[in-house]
């Protein structure tokens, strides 16, 4: 059988605009509805519901064994999280991922955020820092995407971002990922150095990029729900994704509603919009 190329055709990457900007939607929403008491399974009603208004089907609950619309990953859970009916603390850190399969194509993204709390000021501090610091490091990968010839230098890119802002883990039993007809697809997109060059970056490469770091060990474990990838510490985790295409005319952040600008911004690159 013939094996399905990781590169995909102007048309088939202007089909994931939508899927792009339903999973932006979703996540927005979820976004302002986070507080302190909020439970995460309200906030994974939320997202079902955007995705559902917009004709598209939630893909994580496409992924066997798993039933939600969002992940939700909270203080020392890292990834994958299962929405639970806990509510939210001030001062926690939560991960969303969330995911949107429109008309036959896949989007996928991710963010952080620190919940506000004026008893905590030095943890709300530390853990947005490291919010922040994994945020900067996924625009690094992207800008990265840009301009190099192959995927290796959008790990080494990441890398040396987290590494430039002070002592982080960063998460190397998970990477991101190819995506379209799937949701997971290769190539793999690492976010540290690893030998040999990756996938070649030219256009028709459309991928998920998703650094996850620690305030710890990068060490991870799997809780008992065979879900909920943690830290083995028990330090603070922190995740943030785009899914990105690359075309003729440059890069454009599926899942970013500016495509992008505004993050790459500092590294002097400018998306561009897919004709």
């Amino acid at each position: 059988m013939r094996s399905r190329s990781i590169y995909k055709s102007p048309a088939e990457m202007r089909a994931m605009l939508e899927p792009g900007r339903i999973t932006a939607a979703a996540l927005s929403a979820v976004r302002d509805a986070i507080r302190p008491g909020v439970t995460t399974l309200e906030l994974d009603a939320i997202a079902e519901g955007v995705i559902r208004d917009a004709g598209a089907e939630p893909n994580f609950a496409l992924e066997p064994g798993y039933r939600h619309t969002i992940c939700a990953s909270v203080n020392d859970d890292v990834v994958h999280g299962i929405p639970t009916d806990r509510p939210l603390e001030a001062g926690d850190i939560l991960s969303i991922d969330c995911g949107a399969l429109f008309e036959g194509w896949n989007g996928d993204a991710a963010f952080t955020v620190v919940l506000p709390d004026d008893g905590q000021e030095s943890r709300v501090r530390s853990r947005s820092r490291l919010s922040a610091v994994t945020e900067g490091s996924l625009w690094a990968g992207i800008a990265a995407l840009a301009s190099a010839k192959h995927l290796g230098a959008v790990g080494e890119a990441i890398e040396a971002a987290v590494d430039a802002r002070g002592q982080y883990g960063i998460v190397e039993g998970y990477a991101g990922h190819g995506i379209g007809r799937a949701m997971h697809e290769e190539p793999s997109v690492f976010n540290y150095a690893v030998r040999g060059r990756g996938a070649a970056i030219k256009p028709g490469l459309v991928v998920a990029i998703e650094p996850m770091v620690t305030a710890g060990s990068s060490d991870t474990v799997v809780r008992d729900d065979e879900w909920t990838v943690a830290t083995s510490d028990g330090s603070d985790a922190a995740h943030w994704e785009h899914s990105v295409a690359v075309h003729a005319h440059g890069v454009w952040v599926l899942t970013a509603p500016d495509g992008g600008r505004a993050g790459l911004a500092p590294f002097g690159v400018v998306p561009t919009p897919l004709a």
